[in-house]
């Protein structure tokens, strides 16, 4: 694997929550699903409030088919 593939795909352990005042342990979750990828919301563990949120762009493809 490149140097650079191994931060294609980042995943945040603990982020700064505004509530709780310090950095704490966050928990990912699935908030979108669109064309283009999947976009998750980060929240923290302790309070439950979003911290942040990715974008995960997916390497397949959809394609829409209309009647």
């Amino acid at each position: 694997m490149a140097p650079e593939a191994d931060y294609k795909n980042f995943e945040a352990t603990s982020l700064f929550c505004p509530r709780c005042k310090m950095a704490t342990p966050v928990r990912k979750r699935l908030l979108l699903v669109l064309p283009d990828g999947e976009k998750y919301e980060y929240l923290c563990a302790r309070c439950g409030c979003s911290v942040g949120d990715k974008i995960e762009r997916g390497e397949t493809q959809f394609h829409l088919i209309l009647p």
